[in-house]
């Protein structure tokens, strides 16, 4: 169903205290955190805590299992889950690469896919997977690099330096990728090292009305009947890669009441920003990007209406359109509950005034706050142009503006560069630079054609960028010019251009690299802004508040989620909704309740094969269930692990009680979906006859 905003509102003005059975422990902030709350880094799990509540040892081996086991899908999650590399993820996960695998004679997205041999698995174009092999903290090295007396300008490059030298020493050192994250809001700096694997193939998907059953109606509700499951393949030297460490396939599932972790890769929380920040995001930020998201549905939509080919073309644009605006609409009437808001802003307080209580913290982070809120009134001052310069949108543009700033770019010191061109990113950034994934030239110049239109609307047809970029001409004519005329489309062309260097770039006369020769000064002055007068004020003042925290609090709160690996945990239970009681689980007899309630009609009809099988299912196997684990964004694919390490469920969502979890958690009703493992090996054997893949699993 749609989201009911008064609903969300309703669900939040609950009491944010913990699950009776439950004891608190400090937060983020400083103050009582609920219940099962956290997603804990691997270097700081609350040991002792998940020790006297839930009797559960935390051993090295176990952590060191669970992390070998855990694989990260781009912005997202997944495990390995048999010892011939076999990876689980999301439907949803893969519906890029099932897209880019597909033709206009063979739709994997809408049809599905089943391997029925490893000759027979389709070899992705683009997907890169990693798993985080160490972690090394490196805070020291960032700060001592960092002149405390120079300009905040300074400072940042100074920081930014530090961290990619640090980088680039990791990668010549080690050859696996090596990324420095900021955590605490810059309060720590961890270096992550991963393995990486880029010879993936598809081996099973399901059909995507298997897996979205209910499409955007159910999307973020639950009770859920979902099959949102994904079977990859890593490869090495033409062989699948044997791995030691995989979550073994559990016999029963997760049961009411269990204690159930999972382990993936949180996008971003934002649980530690400050009183103005968070007043940004729901004044300005949100509701800007709920308006662009709502036309960009629309014009996806104009497109979709062109034929069954358009409609195909546009299908994993529409769902991660729909989805956003789904996801942010529940955080925004989040942070619109005056409880919600008076709880965060009240934690902000009290450590202001812990701050201000110790000299020795008073002078160097009594104004942090003030200061950030004077940096975001100048973001007030430019929000148009740094939200419509870029001209997102474009698959093209986007390839042209990377080609045009990268062979810039590595001319100079690694550690002078913008982030993405470091060393240790161009490995990866060439990958998606010259994948083969098609690019559909109809869908481009509609999707540009908007983009401009947009923007000139937004900034006036006298803006200097809008001026460069139309030349007083309509936005359709300078798209369809732009796109017919390129040959970026072509990987060999986008190639030659990067590896001809800034010579080849600069005499090139396509016009889509033209164009992004003409507006590159303008992009990199706002960048350039943007890092020097807003980032680094944030991070600054942020690893200030950072440190105040840790010298009042200790080191026994969770970082922000920042697409790092992280733990949580929680139980497997039901919630209470109005005077109702919602289930831990749902099962494939709801599946087809559900369906028949509605006579079948899209979006809740059965896919053929399951309607075909469905005698060759057990309909008393659960099929989607529920937990407390703090999850966001970024967690989609994450394995649900029980106390031995067996995988017993596939994260796939949250309830629209989660939705504000970017800001703060509650487990009152707030819940996270996952897939139930017996449900996946109930239809591979029963409804796709996958037989080999279920051995693979459970060995049977």
């Amino acid at each position: 169903m749609k989201t009911n905003h008064l609903v969300v509102i309703a669900m939040l003005a609950i009491s944010w205290g913990c699950h009776s059975g439950t004891s608190s422990q400090p937060g983020p902030t400083g103050a009582l955190r609920a219940g099962d709350e956290g997603m804990w880094t691997l270097d700081n799990l609350p040991v002792a805590y998940l020790k006297a509540q839930y009797d559960f040892v935390v051993s090295p081996e176990w952590v060191r299992h669970v992390q070998l086991s855990a694989v990260r899908f781009g912005g997202a999650s997944g495990a390995f889950v048999s010892p011939e590399g076999l990876v689980l993820t999301n439907h949803h996960v893969a519906l890029g690469q099932l897209q880019k695998l597909s033709t206009p004679g063979r739709n994997y997205v809408r049809d599905g896919f089943c391997a029925d041999a490893r000759e027979e698995e389709l070899r992705c174009p683009d997907q890169e997977l990693n798993v985080l092999v160490s972690m090394e903290e490196v805070t020291q090295r960032v700060v001592n690099a960092v002149d405390t007396k120079a300009s905040e300008e300074q400072q940042n490059r100074q920081r930014k330096g530090e961290m990619a030298r640090i980088e680039k020493e990791s990668t010549d050192q080690t050859k696996l990728r090596s990324d420095v994250v900021s955590l605490y809001q810059g309060g720590e700096y961890w270096l992550y090292r991963y393995k990486k694997y880029t010879d993936v193939r598809l081996v099973m998907a399901p059909e995507l009305q298997a897996a979205f059953f209910g499409g955007d109606y159910d999307n973020f509700t639950y009770p859920r009947f979902c099959l949102d499951f994904a079977f990859f393949r890593v490869y090495e030297d033409g062989k699948p890669v044997r791995v030691e460490h995989y979550l073994k396939w559990s016999q029963g599932g997760a049961k009411e009441g269990d204690l159930v972790f999972v382990a993936g890769h949180p996008g971003s929380t934002r649980r530690l920003r400050t009183v103005s920040q968070l007043e940004y995001d729901r004044d300005r930020r949100m509701p800007r990007s709920l308006r662009m998201l709502g036309r960009r549905r629309q014009v996806l939509g104009a497109y979709a209406a062109r034929g069954e080919e358009q409609a195909r073309q546009v299908q994993g644009h529409v769902f991660g359109v729909e989805n956003s605006l789904k996801a942010i609409t529940g955080e925004y009437e989040g942070l619109k509950d005056p409880a919600v808001f008076r709880r965060l802003a009240s934690a902000e307080d009290s450590l202001r005034k812990e701050v201000m209580n110790r000299p020795e913290l008073a002078g160097s982070t009594g104004g942090s706050w003030d200061r950030i809120a004077a940096a975001l009134r100048k973001a007030v001052g430019r929000e148009d142009e740094l939200t419509y310069y870029p001209l997102r949108g474009s698959q093209l543009t986007d390839i042209a503006v990377q080609i045009v700033r990268h062979v810039v770019e590595v001319e100079k010191p690694n550690d002078s560069r913008y982030e993405e061109f470091r060393d240790s990113a161009l490995d990866s950034l060439h990958r998606r630079l010259y994948s083969p994934a098609p690019i559909y030239p109809e869908l481009e110049e509609h999707l540009l054609a908007d983009t401009l239109s947009e923007a000139r609307q937004a900034l006036g047809g006298q803006d200097k960028l809008i001026v460069a970029a139309l030349g007083g001409r309509d936005p359709q004519v300078v798209s369809h010019e732009l796109v017919t005329g390129t040959r970026l489309a072509d990987p060999a062309v986008r190639k030659t251009l990067v590896n001809g260097g800034r010579r080849a770039v600069e005499q090139s006369d396509d016009p889509l690299i033209v164009w992004a020769r003409r507006l590159d000064p303008m992009w990199r002055e706002l960048r350039d802004w943007q890092e020097n007068h807003l980032q680094s004020v944030e991070v600054l003042e942020g690893h200030r508040i950072a440190r105040a925290r840790f010298a009042i609090h200790g080191r026994n709160a969770y970082p922000d989620a920042t697409g790092t690996l992280r733990l949580s945990y929680g139980r497997v239970m039901g919630y209470e909704s109005g005077t109702t009681r919602v289930p831990y689980k749902t099962t494939f007899l709801g599946l087809l309740d559900r369906a028949a309630s509605f006579d079948g009609k899209a979006p809740f009809n059965l896919v053929p094969a399951v309607d075909k099988r469905r005698s060759n299912i057990n309909l008393d196997t659960p099929l989607n269930f529920v937990t407390t684990n703090d999850i966001i964004g970024g967690n989609s694919g994450s394995p649900v692990v029980n106390r031995r390490g067996e995988y017993v469920g596939l994260i796939f969502d949250g309830n629209i009680q989660s939705l504000p979890w970017a800001y703060v958690y509650s487990d009152e009703a707030g819940r996270a979906i996952a897939v139930h493992s017996q449900a996946i090996v109930e239809v591979l054997r029963g409804v796709y006859q996958a037989s080999e893949l279920v051995k693979e699993l459970v060995g049977e």
